[in-house]
């Protein structure tokens, strides 16, 4: 058994589930991260705990997914910026004194992509991305099978490349992709696009509930994240050349809003052979795969360890 802690800047969850990606128990709590790092953390372990007195099982390991950028191995969290305050946090040694097991904390990113990898719709692919798409935007990369994680650990921060000259305010810089990618970045390309419908208290929710019902405005605001989603794809595409890009959070739950558009952006920007060879698919795993994701830091590296040790 595994307890797997799924860290957002929205909602944190905590999960008992197998290597398998059974999940056997689960609870959720707001994060509220404007408290900063103590009382979130606190609200965690209080959390975790309780999944670890209520296991019928024997648990043999903590499995974190959570947003970068982070020190994989060493499982310190730097800064990321749907968790504002959590600053060189050393989570995994924090993990480890409380709770004396083993810990694995990985990239939600990465997660992402091993969950789909080994239980999705990855499943029988070698090279994959995966995307989240929530309170931030990010990436997951599997080539020939395997994950990459780059020189130091920021492979896939595909969020803060700059994308346009201009853009919404997220990750550091305006224009970038994450402000045209992300839950957070929708909602204020919106507010900058139409500040006489959408104030500071609307979220992409509020945005997606006026497409539904009609509204052009909103129309608008989806097309023009779409363009820019389109574009990253075809670049994501040119560069490395994956069998399938396959997306987390919005792309699930609003893709019908910015897909359409993306997809022509997507042929149109590259390569004919690339996007021939590359389909752009939500994650089959729906709104389980935070859940199965949280484990899999805990599957993937005790693979490569051979066991639950760190």
């Amino acid at each position: 058994m595994i307890l797997g802690l799924d860290i957002g800047g929205t909602k944190t969850a905590a999960v008992l589930g197998t290597r398998h990606g059974d999940i056997r128990w689960r609870k959720e709590i707001l994060t509220k991260t404007d408290r900063g790092f103590k009382p979130v953390f606190s609200e965690i372990t209080a959390l975790a705990g309780e999944a670890l007195v209520g296991s019928p099982e024997r648990v043999e390991a903590i499995s974190v997914s959570i947003g970068g950028p982070l020190d994989v191995f060493n499982g310190i969290i730097k800064s990321p910026p749907n968790l504002p305050g959590w600053d060189n946090i050393p989570l995994k040694r924090l993990l480890k004194e409380q709770f004396a097991l083993p810990v694995f904390i990985e990239h939600d990113g990465n997660a992402g992509a091993l969950a789909e990898f080994y239980f999705g719709s990855g499943r029988g692919f070698r090279n994959i991305v995966f995307l989240t798409m929530g309170t931030g935007f990010g990436a997951g990369l599997i080539f020939d099978g395997k994950l990459y994680r780059g020189t130091n650990d920021t492979a896939g921060e595909i969020g803060h490349i700059r994308i346009a000259e201009d853009g919404p305010d997220c990750y550091g810089k305006a224009g970038s992709l994450e402000g045209f990618g992300s839950g957070t970045g929708m909602a204020k390309l919106a507010r900058a696009m139409f500040p006489a419908i959408w104030n500071e208290s609307a979220g992409v929710s509020d945005l997606y509930e006026a497409y539904r019902s009609g509204s052009s405005e909103a129309r608008q605001v989806f097309e023009k994240a779409g363009f820019y989603l389109g574009r990253a794809f075809a670049m994501i595409g040119d560069l490395l050349n994956p069998e399938r890009i396959i997306l987390g959070g919005l792309g699930m739950r609003i893709g019908d809003a910015f897909l359409p558009v993306a997809r022509v952006v997507f042929q149109e920007e590259s390569l004919p052979q690339v996007s021939a060879a590359c389909q752009i698919i939500p994650a089959q795993l729906g709104e389980t795969i935070g859940d199965i994701a949280s484990l899999c830091a805990a599957i993937d590296q005790g693979k490569t360890t051979g066991g639950f040790t760190s």
